[in-house]
């Protein structure tokens, strides 16, 4: 049983979780914009944006994106990328946040839990779009960088397996008991994850977590309505309310990180 002073988290999934898109994808017409992509990359990102939405992402996808995306920003400035996402957040994920996962965020946070965004997008796009939603912590990919600018190696793919790890050793830091957390995605290739938590569910699930799913009893949900970023988070659920009211459950805290989780976490 946890005690009066245990923590727990929930962790989130981005894409086709949080929002509708793959938040590496989305940016392509800003940074097409400031001249970093090519009218060839942005027609080449926009198919590979339809794939992902028709058919959801396999390992086999992801290594593909993965490549394609560390490869294409080879020799890119690091500092003009985040200025990038930074002026133009709003803009493009205000569209794509799904209004469900905002008040699901906004429960955990009255019921006192720390919110995790983890996503395999790289923490320069992950970190402000979990800023944004309220959430405590985000784990993204870290690519490495030499003399400001992306040499295309990976330091870090907050991808499958791993991502369990960066949130097992999270938790350990944070203190949280993992049997009493929360994580939420739809893809197969989050099961680790998922497997890691003693509350798992699974959002607007491709075909193989859907039967994973059904055969764990896993809760399915839904999520289809799009709402802006300046009114997320706005009032939680009233079942939250009424939780929080009988229970007097104070509000959430975050812990002290060291330097080898905050490489990972971009805040």
């Amino acid at each position: 049983m946890p005690g009066a002073l245990s923590r727990t988290a929930a962790f989130f999934d981005l894409d086709k979780t949080v929002i509708a898109k793959s938040s590496t994808l989305a940016f392509s017409k800003p940074f097409f914009d400031q001249g970093l992509l090519n009218r060839r990359a942005v027609l080449k990102s926009s198919y590979a944006q339809f794939l992902f939405l028709m058919s959801g992402a396999d390992h086999d996808q992801m290594d593909r994106m993965r490549s394609y995306v560390t490869a294409m920003c080879a020799g890119w400035d690091v500092e003009q990328v985040r200025a990038i996402v930074t002026e133009t957040l709003h803009d493009i994920v205000d569209p794509l946040v799904f209004a469900e996962a905002a008040e699901l965020i906004a429960d955990h946070r009255l019921c006192g839990r720390d919110v995790v965004i983890v996503s395999a997008s790289g923490e320069e796009i992950v970190a402000p779009i979990a800023r944004a939603l309220g959430a405590t912590h985000a784990m993204g990919t870290r690519m490495v960088a030499e003399d400001g600018r992306y040499t295309g190696e990976v330091a870090f793919y907050c991808y499958g397996e791993a991502k369990a790890a960066a949130i097992r050793e999270l938790a350990a830091l944070e203190g949280y008991s993992l049997e009493h957390c929360y994580a939420y995605s739809d893809s197969i290739t989050d099961l680790p994850m998922l497997q890691s938590v003693g509350h798992p569910s699974v959002v607007n699930p491709d075909r193989a977590l859907r039967k994973e799913a059904a055969a764990q009893g896993w809760p399915v949900l839904a999520f289809s309505r799009p709402v802006p970023l300046r009114d997320r988070i706005s009032a939680p659920s009233g079942a939250a309310v009424a939780t929080t009211a009988a229970l007097g459950i104070s509000a959430l805290a975050a812990g002290a990180l060291t330097y080898s989780v905050l490489r990972r976490l971009a805040f």
